[in-house]
């Protein structure tokens, strides 16, 4: 199939679009005259997916689970329809276009998939003229124009760029309307990118960088992680505030100081979740993603910063010792508004060495299209599908049936110490206290040669609130695909093999050992099947510890 059969435009709906340019279109356009030029066109220094990019070419997008069919593509009945159109109408599928195909076979395809939208949506405010899309679309439409403005249609042109200026004002009048978090930021970026980039944007420029600083304090911690305490959504912010700096450039403007140093604290928020395999650890019911394309867009965003070691609002705290990686959540689940699918992953952690990673939450496809039955996502967000401790087969963060946050951890202390023989945490959590009044202390410590991490679940006494005669508990440790577990002779550790490290060997204190099935899901959304350690026992109303310790066998 050929890109003008994947998605070439009729030469009815080449008229169409080029009666958008002349009449209707230009009708609808609110004041003064119309920019017919970009000023300026960034660089995406991110390379995208050469294998999406070659799907597109034949005549097929894909994200997470779902194939759409370019051929038959029609944007009016696919808006707001469907886990794929948002980021096909945010049109960041471009970049991988650009990945697969040299701009004048890339622009053909590229051209006739934009001509597709300009029909459905180029004349009326409707879902896809949501500030986030345009935010998205303003960015990549900019950053790609190469392949979407090369045509000698100069109708086709003239309505995309009179579109875009449209889309502009609307999205300066509207972006604080979008959500607060990711999708307004998003949104107030596309407002700076305009205003840098399109004919007579300039005073849009103040506006916009005020409204994106605004944007960025209601949804960023100091330290650089987003209030949803979301790493796939964080993978994103890097990626809009990179192609915004590239904007700045293109435009050879300066940038601002505190946008400036936003991105740079994103960026380092990012590397702290990130373990030995390139790839996320899995929080907030989102998986780990894709190693090559956080790789790209860590190589070409044009920031640089070192991992975030000790957050202080993003929670996930790192520690690593040549080679060997953990990163533990220590902070209460998100704020129900600012996430959709928060989790209750208190005191949970992930550990990898080198490339291969040990222990793993189950994670979730995120925003991905999925296959995945609706109550299985719903299990994936529970304490029980993350390594930590869980008493009484409760959540620490209850998880209401119409899938919000209830109530559970509200206050998390944490104590971590450095020396020169190891690197110490010590975190605690209240979400148990109100239903079984015992505080969850978990204690780890990583030796300096990353040989070994020892660590302790302790339940404490607190409030009035008291266990009639006990409770049982469940340490849950989950396994990465491919790691075999062999419990040892006596019962209380366990061999760990993988393909990707050296053996470890799992040990274990104040409790029985067992292996239970699991489950993980990969950066498309798809389920692996795979295997637990479970340390489980019961604790009384005064509480009770149990020890583990995983150490490299060589």
């Amino acid at each position: 199939m050929s890109a003008a059969d994947a998605g070439g435009t009729s030469a009815a709906e080449r008229a169409v679009v080029t009666k958008l340019a002349r009449g209707s279109l230009l009708a609808r356009l609110k004041t003064g005259k119309q920019p017919l030029k970009l000023v300026a066109v960034p660089r995406d220094h991110v390379h995208g997916d050469r294998q999406r990019g070659e799907a597109l070419m034949k005549g097929l997008f894909v994200v997470g689970s779902e194939t759409v069919p370019l051929k038959d593509l029609d944007f009016a009945s696919l808006a707001g329809a469907g886990a794929a159109a948002e980021p096909l109408q945010g049109f960041a599928w471009l970049r991988d276009l650009a990945a697969a195909a040299p701009r004048e076979k890339g622009a053909r395809l590229a051209e006739a998939v934009v001509g597709r939208w300009l029909i459905a949506h180029g004349t009326k405010v409707d879902e896809a003229w949501a500030p986030a899309l345009w935010g998205e679309r303003i960015l990549f439409w900019t950053a790609y124009a190469p392949y979407i403005l090369s045509s000698a249609d100069s109708g086709y042109r003239s309505a995309l760029l009179n579109t875009l200026a449209r889309g502009a004002r609307h999205l300066e009048s509207t972006a604080d309307k979008s959500a607060a978090g990711l999708d307004r930021i998003t949104a107030w970026c596309g407002v700076v990118a305009a205003g840098l980039l399109v004919q007579g944007g300039v005073p849009r420029i103040a506006r916009g960088e005020a409204g994106l600083v605004r944007a960025l304090a209601s949804a960023q911690f100091d330290d650089g992680g987003l209030v949803s305490r979301s790493p796939f959504e964080q993978v994103q912010l890097v990626d809009r505030l990179g192609m915004l700096r590239a904007c700045y450039q293109a435009a050879k403007q300066t940038i601002p100081d505190g946008i400036e140093a936003a991105a740079q604290a994103s960026l380092a928020a990012l590397h702290g979740v990130t373990m030995g395999d390139g790839a996320l650890s899995s929080w907030q019911g989102c998986g780990p993603g894709e190693p090559s394309r956080l790789t790209a867009l860590i190589e070409g965003c044009g920031l640089r910063a070192r991992p975030l070691r000790q957050p202080r609002g993003w929670g996930y705290h790192r520690m690593s010792a040549l080679g060997t990686i953990l990163v533990v959540d220590a902070a209460p689940p998100p704020p129900q508004k600012l996430a959709e699918r928060g989790s209750a992953s208190t005191l949970a952690f992930e550990l990898s060495d080198g490339g291969q990673r040990l222990v793993v939450n189950c994670g979730g496809p995120g925003p991905l299209p999925t296959q995945l039955p609706d109550e299985l996502v719903q299990a994936l967000r529970s304490t029980a599908a993350h390594s930590t401790l869980v008493l009484a087969d409760t959540n620490s963060t209850n998880i209401l049936a119409d899938g919000s946050l209830g109530k559970g951890v509200e206050d998390v202390t944490i104590d971590r110490a450095e020396d020169n023989d190891s690197s110490r945490l010590e975190a605690s959590h209240d979400g148990y206290v109100r239903t079984f009044g015992l505080v969850h202390k978990r204690s780890i410590m990583l030796g300096n040669d990353g040989k070994e991490i020892r660590g302790s679940d302790q339940l404490s006494p607190r409030g009035r609130k008291k266990i009639r005669e006990s409770a049982a508990y469940a340490a849950r440790f989950h396994l990465a695909p491919g790691v075999e577990a062999t419990i040892t002779a006596d019962g209380m550790g366990a061999i760990l093999r993988s393909k990707g490290a050296p053996p470890w060997n799992f040990r274990c204190r104040g409790g029985n050992l067992a292996i239970e099935e699991s489950l993980w899901i990969d950066g498309r959304g798809e389920l692996h099947p795979t295997t637990q350690l479970v340390v489980v026992g019961e604790v009384s109303a005064l509480g009770g510890e149990i020890g583990w310790q995983f150490r490299r066998a060589s």
